[in-house]
């Protein structure tokens, strides 16, 4: 099988350099080439007392269903690409880059051809170990992190995904397959007074009658679907939809919430019992399920039958995919912070010990990207195109806008986003929406530049 050799673009751009790296290009049939997969799974659940959240909301009491970390890892195509989520808040900063470094070793590969993503819910760690060291030197902060859970679950990762390599079966055909998700997501930034402007943001659950009154807003409706096959045995299913995941949280009961609940759902009923349901969360910085979700238990129920039946539906029209070529290509951006942070004055806050908890823990999220941004640690986005489909691989909690413009941009593909790849940046708003405020905007540490240098990423990955 012929491979095209590497090729390195320089793109330089007024807020920073681009680094576009198109890895080696399948130029033969999949049937015919060898390309093999394996899956793997490993328990991310975190123990009794560990913070959730960043530790801003109540640590672990007890465990309603345990998290899971799954995967899979294609081989036969150049160096090995792993795809991997977890049902965590995010893993972020140079912890990313630990795990997308240990992840590859076990599979023979390089970090950049390892996507790594989380699915975001809440009552589940927020993995930065750069936070954790920031606020670990001031006395009285309850800790956002336990590193060694962090590394206990990164070592069962590497050596599950180790044994997927070795008990890889070949591909013989991809699938594709796609449904509307119906009364699940909604915008949340649809309250806005005449001067366009943020009034109240309608989160992932809403009691307010007139804010659930108000239209759903811009969302992608549909839940897209990625199979494949050996012979007629399924033997991974990579599912993605934008909305933040969660139902309710805070009270400290760790649960995969409605979309690991979906997928479990899912996973439990599917004819081929060993294959494996991967869900990746999309564009979804500002979709929730508010309109549709009050919060309640009944609501998580609901919420989670309608999003397994979007699943089963897509998965009920799977038609097969092109897939003559095997082409994989990341992109680095180094956006520059938002100008509202402030070292100093994050440090202050850190150490001021009349602050509640999350006054200081999130100054310590803030300042950890403000370090890493002066290191030049890039973020990286990726696309795995397996013929005429796309598995799009984006960090931080893009707006939907970013999912809708790449799917316009490759009309003539088949274009699965997923997002909550590195979470460093936290929220990503387009240029648009910084004026407007809210809270999205207020949590963003990029500045308005950022969404220049991921319009121009997103063309080299679907050019």
């Amino acid at each position: 099988m012929a491979f095209l050799s590497r090729r390195h673009l320089l793109q330089a751009t007024a807020l920073g350099t681009t680094h576009w790296a198109l890895g080696p290009l399948n130029a033969g049939s999949l049937n015919a080439g060898g390309l093999a997969l394996g899956t793997f799974r490993f328990d991310a659940t975190p123990p009794m007392g560990h913070p959730c959240c960043g530790g801003w909301i109540s640590p672990v009491k007890t465990v309603e269903d345990p998290l899971d970390g799954l995967g899979l890892v294609l081989l036969g195509a150049g160096k090995p690409v792993v795809v991997c989520a977890v049902d965590w808040t995010g893993i972020l900063n140079s912890n990313h880059l630990a795990w997308r470094a240990a992840l590859a070793q076990a599979a023979g590969t390089t970090p950049e051809r390892v996507l790594l993503h989380c699915v975001h819910q809440h009552d589940a760690p927020f993995a930065c170990l750069d936070t954790q060291k920031l606020l670990a030197a001031h006395q009285g902060i309850p800790g956002t992190l336990w590193p060694d859970f962090n590394q206990a679950t990164l070592d069962k990762a590497q050596k599950a995904l180790a044994q997927a390599v070795k008990n890889a079966e070949p591909v013989t055909r991809i699938a594709k397959g796609s449904a509307e998700v119906e009364q699940v997501a909604s915008n949340r930034r649809v309250d806005r007074d005449p001067t366009g402007k943020i009034k109240t943001m309608r989160g992932s659950a809403c009691k307010d009658d007139r804010l659930r009154a108000l239209p759903v807003g811009l969302i992608d409706p549909h839940l897209k679907t990625i199979a494949f096959y050996s012979g007629e045995k399924r033997l991974a299913c990579v599912h993605t939809y934008a909305t933040h995941p969660m139902s309710h949280y805070g009270k400290g009961n760790v649960s995969s919430d409605f979309a690991g609940l979906a997928r479990k759902r899912v996973q439990a009923t599917d004819r081929d019992r060993d294959c494996l349901h991967l869900y990746l969360t999309g564009c979804a910085g500002n979709v929730a399920a508010g309109k549709f979700n009050d919060g309640s238990p009944e609501a998580r129920t609901e919420l989670t039958y309608r999003l397994s039946t979007g699943m089963s539906n897509s998965l009920a029209g799977l038609e097969a995919a092109k897939t003559t070529t095997l082409d994989f290509r990341t992109v680095e951006i180094r956006p520059k912070a938002n100008t509202a942070l402030v070292a100093d004055g994050l440090r202050q806050k850190i150490a001021n010990d009349k602050l509640a908890l999350v006054g200081r823990s999130r100054p310590g999220f803030e300042l950890a990207w403000l370090e890493r941004v002066a290191k030049g640690q890039p973020l990286v986005l990726a696309a795995l195109h397996l013929g005429d489909l796309t598995l799009l691989s984006l960090p931080g909690e893009c707006f939907v806008e970013y999912q809708v413009r790449a799917q316009k941009m490759a009309p003539n593909r088949f274009v699965a986003t997923a997002a909550y790849g590195d979470g460093g940046p936290w929220y990503i708003p387009t240029r648009e929406e910084y004026p407007a405020g809210g809270y999205e905007v207020s949590v963003a540490f990029c500045d308005p530049g950022v969404d220049g240098l991921i319009e121009g990423a997103l063309k080299g990955l679907l050019a």
